[in-house]
């Protein structure tokens, strides 16, 4: 097993000191072996490290929909176009847009009727 003082650069502690790969968890013998380059590595090559994970829980209010949670008149979902309806021919629309297909390709534009909350979307 080699140790952090025969390496050919200082890398940062998870990371191999040979090839700088990111080094997966100990394994049951106390050492870790490099996906990249099979050196086997004892602990120290992850320092001091202290690794933690803290789990938030939403409160019971975070998916409340915006009409429950703000008392304004407007019920919009987003931004409003000048847009008409196919459904009840109102001129206004509301829209939000999202990346759902591979990034050389254009968004998606999710159109939400302010009269009758018809919905439709256009792959622009």
């Amino acid at each position: 097993m080699a140790s952090n003082n025969n390496s050919c650069f200082i890398a940062a502690p998870g990371f191999c000191p040979d090839c700088g790969s990111i080094l997966p968890l100990l394994g049951e013998k106390g050492s870790v072996v490099c996906y990249t380059c099979k050196r086997e590595w004892n602990s120290e090559v992850f320092g001091n490290m202290e690794m933690t994970h803290t789990i938030f829980f939403n409160t019971k209010h975070t998916y409340a929909s915006t009409k429950e949670v703000d008392d304004s008149d407007d019920d919009t979902e987003g931004p409003v176009v000048d847009r008409r309806c196919p459904q009840c021919l109102n001129d206004k629309m509301s829209y939000a847009t999202l990346q759902l297909r591979s990034a050389d390709e254009g968004q998606t534009v999710f159109y939400t009727c302010t009269k009758c909350k018809f919905k439709e979307t256009e792959n622009s």
